[in-house]
């Protein structure tokens, strides 16, 4: 279970370093009001600030929250407004026209993963020259690396679930490959982020469903991930990925995020507020590990389950367009992915399941896969989630093209536990045509 250095990986050739890196995190209700404070601290006599939220947040109390402690502290404040649910190539695009023209000396997000990852891109062509495909994981972008330091971003979530405060990923939907795809850098990394619970209190249920089942996948992902002594060494060290596999430091926040899923994501749903409180703290604790673990086999899926949907709208989202909110579409697979990955680290995947509340007590490691994929499914179950695949849409005759959108994503297959190829993606979609 240990993912401590290995001496004898270092003289193979192999990785015997992890880094940690973390943005500076303030947590608590009321943070919000610090915002502005805390931007003024980075500039220099003022300076103008691109304040990135979305037309529903807009109307909400938590962007008047940022928008008047921003202005309280005497800085110019530009809004972009425009961010999509599911962002895409095009609306990112015009995001960055959008920065490049106000030329902000800083970044303040509002918002849930999609307001924060189209902030942290247009931070990044407006620091740097290139293009978004420069920047995008290969193979279906350059893969350039990002050259330095952006400007300052503060992130402030309005989810319990994306953890994008605190990586340096960003997504969105490229639409000519019917797939989701991104940028990975430490350098995309917020600044800080500004973690107030009490959004929480508005959010409908199936957004805390959602984003809920998003930390668990972070979370359980990140702890099963290949052990980071199992990549080649980088060379120059500096080169070391932000997603460097299962560590030491990312298993502290996956156990502590697992278990307060497990006692609270039913609570949350149901509407109470301890419990989300404690569910907006889990999501920061899972993203600042998987954003330094990395996420594996159910995200990668997850990008040819949202990019290909057809028809499905949940509940308390916007109904003018089919959806697969994020955390639907990575949960859907995980229960077949983790039960087929259990045998290459059948105790990680035991101890998931044990800190979910599985009794875990007689089982074997050949019994693995079973417990934790159970413990997942009724999880779902339990709060109204999609039951697999063919609960956003998909039927048997989907899956070549399923496959087809998720082989691309070698970023993230890559770090699974065992090699995932097009052969073993197949089998996977199809045990996630149901989840129970």
């Amino acid at each position: 279970m240990s993912s401590c250095p290995d001496h004898a990986a270092s003289e193979a050739g192999l990785e015997s370093s992890f880094t940690v890196d973390a943005s500076r995190v303030t947590f608590g209700d009321g943070s919000l009001h610090e915002i502005g404070p805390r931007v003024a601290a980075r500039l220099r006599d003022g300076g103008r600030v691109a304040l990135f939220t979305d037309p529903r947040l807009r109307r909400s109390e938590w962007y008047d929250d940022a928008h008047g402690s921003l202005r309280a502290a005497g800085l110019e404040v530009v809004v972009f407004d425009e961010v999509l649910v599911e962002p895409t190539d095009v609306s990112v695009g015009s995001a960055v026209d959008w920065a490049r023209e106000v030329g902000p000396d800083a970044f303040v997000s509002v918002g849930g993963g999609s307001v924060i990852d189209t902030a942290k891109i247009a931070n990044l062509l407006t620091s740097h020259p290139g293009t978004l495909l420069d920047y995008v994981n290969a193979p279906l972008g350059g893969g350039v690396p990002v050259p330095g330091p952006l400007r300052p971003h503060l992130a402030c979530p309005t989810t319990s679930g994306t953890g994008s405060e605190v990586t340096g990923i960003a997504i969105f939907d490229l639409l000519d490959a019917h797939a989701k795809t991104g940028v990975s850098s430490p350098m995309l990394r917020p600044t800080e982020a500004v973690v107030d619970p009490r959004v929480t209190a508005t959010l409908p249920a199936d957004v805390v469903a959602a984003s809920g089942l998003d930390v668990l996948c972070h979370a359980v992902e990140s702890l099963t991930a290949r052990l980071y002594t199992s990549r080649p060494a980088p060379r120059p060290p500096t080169a070391r990925p932000a997603s460097q596999g299962a560590n030491p430091w990312s298993d502290l926040g996956c156990r502590e995020a697992i278990t307060i899923i497990g006692r609270q994501l039913r609570g949350a749903v149901a509407g109470d507020a301890e419990a989300r409180h404690a569910m907006m703290w889990a999501a920061t604790l899972a993203g600042i590990a998987f954003g330094n673990a990395g996420v594996h086999v159910p995200h990668a899926m997850a990008y040819a389950v949202a990019g290909r949907v057809r028809d499905y709208r949940p509940a308390g989202y916007p109904q003018d367009q089919p959806l697969v909110p994020h955390g639907f579409a990575v949960a859907v697979n995980a229960p077949a992915a983790f039960r087929i990955l259990a045998p290459t680290s059948p105790e990680r995947h035991l101890e998931a399941a044990r800190l979910l509340g599985a009794d875990v007590s007689d089982a074997t490691p050949a019994d693995a896969g079973e417990v934790i994929a159970t413990a997942v499914g009724e999880l779902m179950r339990d709060i109204g989630a999609p039951n697999g695949i063919g609960g956003v849409g998909y039927t048997l005759d989907d899956v070549p093209d399923l496959v087809h959108g998720a082989a691309p994503q070698r970023r993230l297959l890559d770090n699974a536990p065992a090699p995932v190829a097009e052969a073993e993606l197949d089998t996977i979609f199809r045990a996630a045509l149901r989840s129970w």
